[in-house]
This record gives C-alpha cells, sequence and structure tokens, in this order.
C-alpha cells in the first residue's frame, strides 16, 4: 500500500519501472502491479532491519 501512495516519487528515480512490473491499461483505466519493486524494497528492508536489530 505505501508503494502506491508513493508510486510518483518511486517513479522518479526509476524504481517503478522494473521488468517485471505489471501494467494494465484500457480506456478509462490503468491497474499498476508493482510485484518486483515490491520484492526488492522488502528484500533491502529486511537487509537493514536484520543489521540494526
Amino acid at each position: 500500500m505505501a508503494v502506491g501512495i508513493l508510486y510518483p516519487y518511486i517513479k522518479k528515480i526509476s524504481l517503478g519501472q522494473l521488468p517485471g512490473d505489471l501494467v494494465f491499461k484500457s480506456e478509462n483505466l490503468t491497474l499498476f502491479f508493482p510485484i518486483v519493486t515490491c520484492i526488492i524494497i522488502s528484500v533491502v528492508l529486511t537487509i537493514l532491519f536484520n543489521l540494526f536489530k
């Protein structure tokens, strides 16, 4: 949910446009599923939390 809220800022650093992030566009609707971006953020946060445990 946080990635969805912060998407405009994440897009500026090209983090939300990785291969594997799914975007479905139609005439009136755009759905964005940042699967790979979420995995990368999860791995980085896991490493950081384990370092500062």
